[in-house]
């Protein structure tokens, strides 16, 4: 059994019970040594994942389902860690922007951490009910996370999509207002991130697989149900202070991993173009056996 792991992390909430494992001690318990990195995004560290140097990866579901189908590599999907929730996923826009409603983003450059990504994908359905065309009527720009507020500040693009804690933080140091809630109507409560591994490390490590899963169900139980838990760690892998941390909007940890929730995901995107075919979520993740 492999017992050392390096973990990709992406340093939001969606990673509070990897850190909650860890301190806990819940990694020790099943002979797992586990070291993490903070990422970006999957497609920086494939190269990685594809040579067994980092072990498992944390991604949003669009942005593994787009990787899937250029067929760069094969994923799996081990854990669901992320869902969306009222407040904490949005289009944020300066205190003094010309933009008051959605269809006033036509022209406009929006910020994404990801061109073709959770954003972008929540985003569209939104666009199409205000009279928008997603493809021609906006232009987003790439913008990595830790340049989201200074972005929106500088006036480098008209509106930013963010995720809390950013939201609050724009909200907090720049007056931001939230133009569009994208996890709301047609994108409420929609799956946001889950652990993934390749195809490959998943054949080859069944016994660490369980181990890794084992800890994270019990983690990801205390993050379901204890926000204090959650709000601790928060500040100890990424730049949030603590006071924003006890106020963000957190979004939901879900304590199983559903093909239909998934389903919902590579629907949606296949709808707005960004897969070319339609995929069957459930083909994707692991199941024993």
């Amino acid at each position: 059994m492999k017992t050392d792991l390096l973990i990709g992390q992406y340093p939001g909430a969606d990673s509070a019970p990897l850190f909650i494992a860890m301190e806990r001690g819940f990694f020790k318990e099943e002979g797992l040594n586990v070291r993490q990195e903070p990422i970006q995004a999957p497609q920086q560290v494939l190269g990685k994942l594809s040579n067994g140097t980092m072990d498992i990866v944390l991604g949003s579901y669009a942005t593994i389902l787009t990787i899937q189908e250029a067929g760069t590599e094969k994923f799996t999907y081990i854990a669901d860690a992320y869902q969306g929730a009222t407040g904490a996923f949005g289009v944020m826009v300066r205190k003094d922007s010309p933009v008051k409603q959605v269809s006033d983003l036509k022209g406009k450059k929006i910020g994404v951490n990801a061109l073709a990504g959770l954003g972008t994908l929540t985003m569209s359905p939104h666009f199409k009910l205000a009279g928008l065309d997603p493809k021609t009527d906006v232009k987003y720009v790439e913008v990595p996370t830790t340049n989201w507020l200074s972005a929106l500040d500088k006036g480098d693009v008209d509106a930013v999509w963010m995720t809390d804690p950013y939201v609050s933080q724009a909200r907090k140091q720049l007056g931001a207002t939230m133009l569009l809630d994208t996890m709301s109507g047609p994108t409420e409560g929609l799956p946001i991130t889950g652990w993934a591994a390749t195809e490959k490390w998943v054949r080859q490590n069944p016994k660490t697989l369980a181990a890794f899963q084992r800890a994270m169900a019990k983690a990801q139980k205390i993050a379901a149900t204890d926000r204090s838990a959650v709000t601790k760690v928060l500040p100890t892998y990424t730049k949030i202070p603590a006071e924003t941390a006890a106020t963000i909007n957190l979004g939901a940890y879900p304590t199983s991993l559903s093909a239909q929730r998934i389903q919902r995901v590579a629907d949606l995107m296949y709808e707005a173009g960004m897969l070319k075919q339609k995929v069957n979520a459930a083909s994707m993740i692991y199941s024993q056996g």
